[in-house]
């Protein structure tokens, strides 16, 4: 019988905006996970792809197994999914587990629902590779930092009152309709809102330049001469300026709620949700998609149009995007992050140092388990032979599969699992 639960090698991207060399969560996972592994010192280590994704296949670490990767695998082996989960999704995974190391912005961008990325594909598959959605889930790792949906108005407002760039890119007579929009209209609220974003992210761009170069000089002077910025929202437009100089997203900030989490702490972005990652490493997962629209703080294809019409205008606080996992009932050392789309959900597993043998419980779907801290060996009957798990191991763990742990670390274990539970 072949081992269906097996370690991984997975794909690392190495794009610009990720953390350099061993300050990167990403490189120090792989360091320790594989001693035999090189970190380049000045090399960007941004994301690593746990999963089946054709452009960043896992590679499966058992040569006892003849298939060279995960998605082979599955492919050859569509049980291990989970009979639910192979019905639905159609014999595929159905999603992509990463975790991610953010030095410098992200693009402002939205991932379109269902039935815009099958429009999006249909006419440009170029830029919109399939017609899936993409809802993502981001766990901080490390204290982290994004834009994620628009602000409660009051605080759009106050920027349009302190920031005269801003007004002038927005023109006077859309920045009176937010102002006068009530909160008993939250419709007539999205239009104003729709409006004014529309506008920004539309200007021309010798006259945003312009704003933006005033705009920039104006905050450094007050910062120089030691004056508070925060009305301004100062540090923030320095820190992006420096970053994406003359780009159009660095407006942006004045709109979008700056949500900062700490380790453990969530975010949900669903379809329409405008956001970009500013900084910090995450465990992320999301649905098996390539679909970003994108509009700023990027030097890859740009859809203003389209971002401006897909957008969910709704706004509210950024408390309210802090996504809140639950305790589970059975094993208080789990905890389940389970957002409200079907195709994926998070365990973090923390393991006390008390505990020195644990059992990773079976689901009823394919599963990949990830080591952030400590070390144990792993066995299962479903597994050829003893798995030695540090920090940085990957496992690929089949439905209805269980692994006992025997931990030899003293500070306990870490771990998270993604998975899908219908």
């Amino acid at each position: 019988l072949l081992p269906a639960v097996f370690p991984l090698s997975c794909a690392v991207q190495n794009y610009s905006w990720g953390k350099v060399g061993l300050d990167s969560e990403v490189a120090k996972l792989l360091a320790t996970s594989d001693p035999l592994v090189q970190i380049q010192p000045d090399q960007p280590y941004a994301e690593l792809w746990m999963g089946a994704h054709p452009r960043g296949d896992a590679v499966i670490r058992d040569n006892r197994i003849p298939q060279k990767t995960l998605g082979q695998w599955i492919a050859d082996n569509p049980a291990c999914l989970g009979a639910k989960v192979k019905d639905t999704f159609q014999g595929r995974l159905p999603f992509l587990f990463k975790v991610l190391s953010v030095n410098t912005a992200l693009s402002i961008q939205a991932h379109p629902n269902k039935e815009l990325a099958a429009k999006l594909h249909a006419q440009f598959p170029e830029h919109y590779p399939d017609t899936n959605h993409k809802p993502e889930m981001a766990i901080a790792l490390t204290p982290f930092e994004g834009l994620c949906g628009f602000r409660p108005v009051e605080e759009i407002v106050s920027f349009l009152q302190t920031v005269p760039e801003l007004r002038a890119l927005i023109g006077e007579v859309a920045a009176e309709q937010l102002e006068r929009s009530g909160s008993n209209d939250p419709r007539g609220v999205s239009a104003a809102l729709r409006v004014c974003f529309t506008r920004l992210m539309k200007s021309e761009k010798k006259f945003f330049i312009d704003q933006l170069n005033m705009l920039v000089k104006r905050i450094s002077q007050e910062a120089a001469e030691g004056k508070d910025t925060s009305g301004s929202n100062g540090d923030l437009l320095l820190r992006l300026h420096a970053q994406y100089p003359g780009d159009i997203g660095c407006f942006t900030i004045y709109f979008l709620n700056l949500v900062r989490l700490e380790p453990g702490e969530a975010m949900f972005l669903g379809a329409n949700e405008p956001h970009a990652y500013l900084q910090g490493d995450c465990v992320e997962c999301m649905a098996c998609s390539d679909n970003t629209v994108r509009a700023g703080l990027t030097p890859k294809f740009i859809d203003v149009l389209t971002l401006c019409e897909m957008l969910n205008y709704t706004p509210a606080p950024s408390s309210s995007k802090i996504f809140t996992p639950t305790q589970s009932q059975l094993d208080p050392n789990v905890y389940l992050y389970d957002p409200p789309v079907p195709d994926f959900a998070i365990m973090k597993i923390e393991i006390p140092p008390s505990i020195k043998l644990y059992l990773v419980s079976a689901v009823d779907s394919a599963s990949i388990l990830l080591v952030v801290q400590g070390t144990a060996v792993g066995t299962s009957t479903a597994a050829a032979s003893e798995m030695t798990l540090r920090r940085g191991s990957v496992l690929f763990i089949s439905a209805n599969e269980s692994i006992s742990l025997h931990l030899s670390s003293p500070e306990g274990m870490l771990l998270f699992r993604a998975c899908c539970l219908l």
